[in-house]
């Protein structure tokens, strides 16, 4: 191996030391609330993530924040808060989404500049829909059935992070062909069939922990839908993060980067999952 391969590797094992750290850090304060929460603090705890990831997302696109901006990242945050009012949440979410567009070019409008003026438009609403949008499929799991509240929004986590660590590994001891090296260069075919296994493994022992209204068909399907699903979310933030030439789309978590990076995946899954157990699910198993 030759020294500029032995820095690499080095420097891959400190990433990694670090990112084990971060997690062992944050992963029991997630469950602890997931599980043991209330309606509040869990929103709280979705809508502060999806905060987060409108403002990593406007200071990517935009090189900054303007007013517009700042009040995407805090009407973003709302939205696990709208769900918290019942079945009418769905529409008002609905509305403050449209009434928000129609601030965002009025503001552009008033404010200028007007010939970049719809292309911040489109940053402000993408930026808001992108963010929101897995935090708040989360919370909507983690009232979809409240017996079991927590339960499908942790199948969400092991779903993705399962296969993001199987993927990492198996990319790592065996990975040579590809997947995507325009997009991720690091990323491969070998890593990304282990992440598939991961997430199958991931949802089994899940099951076996104790969460048997879990069954083996909802194991199956999600492990192969999400583990899809899920590496499309992953690279198509690394498109996003590519286009505009940054590494990562924040420092907020020591070795993984901006919340955004570590969750991007679930913006992709966690809608998945919440459309199979509330309209597909039903169908197969009844119940």
């Amino acid at each position: 191996m030759s020294e500029k391969d032995e820095k690499k590797e080095k420097e891959k094992n400190s990433n990694l030391l670090v990112r084990l750290l971060s997690s062992a850090v944050i992963a029991p304060v997630v469950i602890y609330l997931v599980y043991w929460g209330s309606g509040w603090s869990v929103a709280l705890l979705f809508g502060l993530a999806a905060a987060i990831c409108a403002l990593e997302y406007y200071e990517i696109t935009m090189k900054g924040w303007s007013p517009a901006a700042w009040v995407g990242v805090v009407v973003t945050g709302a939205f696990p808060f709208i769900l918290l009012q019942g079945p009418e949440g769905g529409y008002t979410a609905f509305f403050v989404l449209v009434a928000y567009g129609m601030f965002a070019w009025t503001y552009h409008l008033i404010r200028g500049p007007l010939k970049e003026g719809p292309q911040m438009v489109a940053y402000l609403i993408t930026g808001m829909f992108y963010a929101a949008s897995g935090p708040t499929a989360l919370f909507a799991l983690w009232l979809l059935d409240p017996p079991n509240a927590g339960h499908w929004a942790m199948v969400v986590f092991y779903l993705t992070f399962l296969n993001d660590t199987f993927a990492y590994f198996t990319g790592r001891a065996f990975g040579k062909h590809k997947l995507y090296p325009e997009v991720s260069p690091n990323k491969t075919w070998e890593g990304f069939f282990g992440g598939m296994v991961g997430s199958v493994a991931g949802l089994f022992v899940f099951r076996w922990l104790g969460f048997h209204q879990l069954q083996v068909v909802d194991v199956l399907l999600l492990s192969f839908a999400g583990g899809i699903v899920g590496p499309l979310g992953d690279l198509s933030e690394s498109m996003l993060k590519r286009a505009y030439g940054v590494k990562d789309s924040g420092k907020i978590v020591p070795g993984h980067g901006g919340i955004l990076d570590r969750i991007d995946a679930i913006i992709f899954n966690a809608p998945l999952t919440y459309l199979y157990v509330a309209f597909l699910r039903p169908l197969l198993v009844g119940a």
